[in-house]
């Protein structure tokens, strides 16, 4: 896998064991496709357990703003491109440009 997808992968979850990355990108082929993998396991092991837990006077534990998140983010990696896809319709060949310096006032 390349550093720069690896790197991607990290920033969208976080600490992750990099051999369970790599086998998961062999297996699905997109970056894009691990992320979303391993966010719906997560999604399902909030969701085994009970999201509020409520003992009188003595904790309250709330998970459904974990959810909440992982589902939000969830959503937003539809939007986006993984670091090894090219955007749809697009031209993926790299483009120089070239522009003409000028000084924007000449001395005297």
């Amino acid at each position: 896998m390349d550093p720069a997808v690896l790197a991607w992968l990290h920033a969208q979850l976080g600490t992750t064991n990099t051999d369970d990355l790599t086998a998961r990108y062999n297996r699905l082929g997109t970056a894009r496709a691990v992320a979303a993998e391993v966010l719906a396991e997560r999604r399902a092991g909030l969701l085994a357990d009970p999201l509020r837990l409520v003992v009188d006077g003595v904790v309250t534990v709330d998970r459904t703003a974990n959810l909440t998140g992982i589902e939000r983010q969830l959503a937003q990696l539809q939007t986006i491109l993984g670091p090894d896809e090219a955007a749809p319709g697009g031209d993926d060949t790299a483009h120089l440009d070239t522009a003409t310096l000028v000084p924007a006032r000449r001395t005297r």
